[in-house]
């Protein structure tokens, strides 16, 4: 690395000590590249089977793995079929801290581009609800392709800004992870880049912003819930410093143990500091991640937890969503649906201009919010048909829909499906929609007629 800045070698000094050395020389390596597998699709043992490049385990995650970022990933069909996300390894931390269950209402509140959404996603396992929001709209329409990649089915997908968003989910939550927007230390070996925005805004621009984001997150989260504040930067001032603030302003609010740092699993893995803010001692209990210790970047990490009972008392009631019987939905989508072999709770289906959602239940009321997208877009009705949605083949398993074909991952086919050409089909395929898998992972969507295929994939997700 060419470039580092002197005054910040100098905080880093103030935080290292005698290790200042063997952090810079860590410099001159190249960062870790990663992917991490989408549990909801296939486990990480069969990934291990498959992986169509070489890979290792990141010992600290049990989904993740080191990669070679030359290997092609990002082009291959399996990540067009969503079976990885390509994330740095210690950016994998934080929402694998966080004590999610299936059934949990769950917000990440800093979402986009979705690395942590679709881990806390696959975590839920279609249970619950996932509200993952993020204030720029144009970062959060790549946080809403990834939500869909994934196949997760019970997402609801916000761009507002947190205090506006808070007035919907007054004490909603179970769990909430704020990766909050930061001067971005930990990145400098991956981005030089993120070198000038430092030097531009420094600290103090990000540390007051983290103030102002926080109050909303803890007043969305229930009594006895539990928060991920974690960054990606070294800065005392916005990560000790804002963790000192957040537990001063809320009494109630209390950093837990998220990691036993002697574990093997976590080797590297260093203690808060809260001497250096003058902070409590349960400051203590939050991650420190530094590059020249642990194979990743640079990250801090602090699980919080709001006073209260552990179990589910005083959680929201919403009102549920429309019901099947709804008499917006056509007999050509109810045709539809009666092919697709998963589970259409009573009550969850909504009708919205013309098309179909399955909603999660016990929503509150989105109104006045900026959403992007409440629930699994099923389709479109239209004039005498239906049009099955790419969010709803992501989202199926190839079991689940009982017209497919299936392409090997290595057949050029799938190259020019994924390009939106024509394929040839086998000409017994029934006619009508078609699931096109690859290696037994659906992909998206054709329509068949006399032997002929129509390629249905979705434009704006062609491989180029």
């Amino acid at each position: 690395m060419n470039y580092i800045p002197e005054n910040f070698k100098n905080k880093m000094k103030e935080l290292l000590g005698d290790e200042l050395d063997s952090f810079l020389d860590c410099y001159n390596e190249s960062h870790k590249a990663g992917v991490r597998v989408n549990t909801l699709k296939l486990t990480p043992q069969r990934f291990k089977e498959i992986a169509p490049f070489e890979i290792r385990e990141v010992p600290w995650i049990h989904n993740g793995f080191y990669y070679d970022e030359n290997s092609g990933a990002s082009k291959h069909p399996y990540y067009y079929a969503g079976l990885y996300y390509i994330q740095e390894p210690s950016a994998m931390t934080p929402a694998s801290l966080l004590p999610v269950k299936p059934g949990d209402r769950v917000l990440d509140l800093c979402a986009a581009p979705g690395g942590k959404t679709t881990e806390l996603g696959a975590r839920l396992k279609g249970e619950g609800v996932l509200v993952c929001n993020d204030i720029s709209n144009s970062r959060a329409k790549a946080l809403l392709k990834n939500v869909e990649l994934f196949g997760i089915r019970n997402a609801v997908v916000i761009s507002e800004a947190p205090a506006k968003l808070a007035r919907s989910f007054d004490g909603f939550f179970d769990c909430i992870l704020v990766d909050a927007p930061c001067s971005g230390e930990g990145m400098f070996r991956k981005s030089h880049a993120i070198i000038k925005n430092w030097e531009q805004y420094g600290t103090g621009y990000y540390a007051k912003l983290q103030k102002e984001i926080l109050p909303s997150a803890v007043s969305m989260l229930r009594p006895g819930g539990y928060m991920i504040y974690s960054t990606c930067t070294f800065s005392i001032e916005e990560d000790e410093g804002t963790l000192k603030w957040l537990l001063e302003q809320y009494p109630d609010m209390h950093v837990v143990k998220a990691a036993d740092i002697d574990d093997p699993r976590f080797v590297g893995f260093q203690k808060g500091r809260p001497e250096l803010v003058e902070g409590p001692q349960e400051i203590e209990e939050a991650l420190r991640l530094y590059p020249h210790k642990v194979g990743g970047e640079g990250h801090f990490v602090a699980l919080l937890r709001k006073d209260g009972p552990e179990g589910d008392e005083g959680r929201f009631a919403g009102s549920g969503a429309a019901s099947l019987k709804n008499k917006g939905v056509s007999k050509e989508a109810l045709d539809f649906l009666s092919h697709i072999g998963f589970d259409i709770p009573e009550g969850a289906i909504e009708v919205r201009e013309g098309r179909l959602y399955m909603m999660p239940k016990d929503l509150p009321s989105l109104s006045g919010l900026r959403v992007m997208r409440s629930g699994l877009l099923l389709g479109e009705m239209k004039k005498d048909r239906f049009e099955p949605s790419q969010a709803l083949a992501c989202a199926l398993k190839a079991d689940e829909y009982d017209n497919r074909i299936e392409l090997a991952s290595g057949d050029p086919a799938v190259i020019k499906y994924l390009k939106c050409e024509s394929i040839e089909i086998p000409p017994d395929t029934p006619d009508g929609y078609v699931l096109v898998c690859c290696d037994g992972f659906p992909l998206g969507w054709g329509k068949a007629a006399g032997g002929r295929l129509k390629n249905k994939y979705l434009p704006g997700w062609r491989l180029m």
